[in-house]
């Protein structure tokens, strides 16, 4: 049991050094796990075995798995997602065709299906004719209450990245692969979108980026980077951090998502994500500084 136990352990920090963003377990998987360290901690009292152990033992062995209610049910009945939609641009400036997406997605039934209220659907913001485009993978929970992208810490966050890189906002353009919040029975946490999920949304991201026109995607954590690369991306998320593919014949580079920097905030971290927006900034021809070049190095 020991031995299970410290695997998945392992196992949760390997994902975590890969930049995996979130893991979502089940309530089921959490009440076995709740036993089994039950079960640890009686085998570890040795020396009170006999009446007191028995007991704990006997309760953890008689707890059972939750039975399905209504709300777990409904959870597990998994929408069947059409084909993807086929998105027909409409004619104008590139802010007149994202306004026209934007009433596409708000008006979509389906999308609207997948939303609980007060949640709205997250499209994007920035410029229409931005350079770069920042991808993650879904709005958490701030950002489904607002309708705006990248919020809270995370989103603060990237905004002093592209401070840093002498940009703002507004000249760049964030949005996400999903454009719901993919929603689960728990008050807390965020779940991971399915496959079905993503396929159908990537019609939605595909307009935006041949409205857009950006020089560069960047994909923020390894949900995003799968969702734009797919099968290509065929090594483990460490080592393709930093590296460059293509999406729709524009360059894509790998980065952490900003909710990694902020659960792994040290200096190393910070110099990896520096220079992958270094790259970045050369790959768009920006001019970059001595001093921007020395951002996050040891003074050492």
């Amino acid at each position: 049991m020991s031995s299970d136990l410290e695997a998945i352990a392992n196992e949760l920090k390997r994902l975590q050094r890969d930049g995996i963003d979130r893991v979502f377990v089940e309530d089921n998987t959490l009440e076995q796990l709740s036993c089994a360290k039950e079960l640890l901690n009686a085998n570890r009292n040795k020396e009170t075995l006999d009446r007191d152990s028995s007991a704990v033992v006997e309760g953890s062995k008689a707890k059972k798995a939750p039975t399905a209610t209504a709300s777990n049910t409904a959870e597990q009945k998994k929408t069947q997602f059409p084909k993807a939609p086929k998105i027909q641009l409409s004619k104008g400036d590139s802010g007149t065709q994202i306004a026209s997406l934007g009433e596409m997605i708000h008006t979509s039934e389906l999308c609207r299906a997948q939303l609980k209220e007060p949640e709205k659907v997250v499209l994007g913001a920035g410029s229409t004719d931005a350079d770069i485009l920042f991808c993650g993978e879904a709005p958490s929970v701030d950002e489904a209450l607002t309708g705006e992208p990248f919020i809270g810490k995370a989103g603060n966050l990237l905004s002093k990245i592209i401070t840093a890189m002498g940009l703002t906002r507004e000249s760049t353009y964030l949005t996400y692969i999903m454009k719901w919040r993919p929603s689960h029975n728990k008050p807390y946490g965020e779940r991971p979108a399915t496959g079905e999920e993503i396929a159908y949304c990537m019609s939605y991201l595909r307009a935006q980026i041949d409205i857009i026109k950006p020089k560069v995607i960047v994909a923020l954590g390894n949900a995003a980077a799968k969702g734009l690369i797919g099968d290509e991306l065929d090594q483990n998320f460490s080592d393709a951090r930093g590296t460059w593919s293509s999406f729709q014949g524009i360059p894509v580079i790998i980065t952490f998502h900003p909710s990694y920097l902020l659960r792994n905030d040290t200096l190393k971290t910070k110099r990896l994500v520096w220079e992958d927006m270094l790259q970045v900034m050369e790959k768009c021809g920006l001019n970059i500084s001595e001093k921007q070049r020395a951002f996050f190095l040891s003074k050492v």
